[in-house]
């Protein structure tokens, strides 16, 4: 496997932003012309967008082949990615993921936005249809925020074990875990909407192999559009 950063080249910063400044869905595409494939080839590959002015703005990719500049707009730094991981280890992470439930209606699985669902679980409770029927001033009406706490960092919780790590400091995690960022994201050349968060802090590993699955193949839905791969650091 191989982790690399894709950033402009220098003094080639607005060429470059004219080649990536498109929807989640393009960017996905155009990021394909890194690392060539037979046409109907499965995506290998997962990435994350780093936001920034145009000299720190750039991709993390995550492959099983390395990626190739596809002209001298850009410049592709390429390491081989295969972290050395131990039971108890403790890492810093960053992950930006896009949390959802799967649940039944009607006997059809579907797939909904963690937040907008627990939002209409309280709004079905006292069988109001929307959010803003319900009074400001009751004590009752969580804020948002305090949802996308509570719902993002119960998800990370789920998908831990399963992906060998656990987060760190016990009953302490839900202050130690940073949520931010969250927001509604739109692919409109496909009509596809979707969430996104930003998790961070410190996690421990419980089973390296699966925890190396997770960093090599990401964590959650939305991997074609930017999401699920982690990153992580010693501490």
């Amino acid at each position: 496997m191989y982790f690399s950063l894709i950033t402009p080249a220098p003094n080639a910063e607005r060429e470059a932003a004219i080649q990536w400044s498109k929807g989640p869905y393009e960017q996905h595409q155009w990021l394909w012309q890194f690392l060539a494939a037979e046409r109907g080839s499965k995506r290998d590959f997962i990435f994350r967008h780093r936001y920034g002015d145009n000299k720190s703005h750039g991709f993390y990719v995550v492959s099983s082949r390395m990626p190739v500049a596809i002209n001298d707009a850009w410049q592709v730094n390429s390491k081989e990615y295969d972290p050395q991981l131990s039971i108890g280890q403790r890492l810093a992470f960053d992950l930006r993921a896009n949390p959802v439930v799967t649940h039944k209606v009607n006997e059809e699985t579907r797939r909904d936005d963690v937040v907008m669902h627990k939002k209409k679980q309280l709004l079905s409770e006292r069988g109001l249809q929307r959010w803003s029927d319900w009074r400001d001033d009751d004590p009752q009406k969580p804020l948002l925020y305090e949802i996308v706490q509570s719902t993002c960092l119960t998800w990370l919780e789920h998908r831990s074990k399963p992906a060998g790590f656990a987060l760190v400091n016990g009953d302490e995690t839900r202050k130690a875990i940073r949520v931010d960022g969250y927001g509604q994201q739109r692919v409109e050349k496909k009509d596809i909407r979707f969430s996104t968060v930003d998790f961070s802090g410190v996690l421990e590993v419980i089973d390296p192999t699966l925890f190396k699955q997770a960093l090599f193949k990401g964590i959650g839905h939305a991997k074609a559009f930017g999401c699920g791969l982690m990153l992580v650091r010693r501490v």
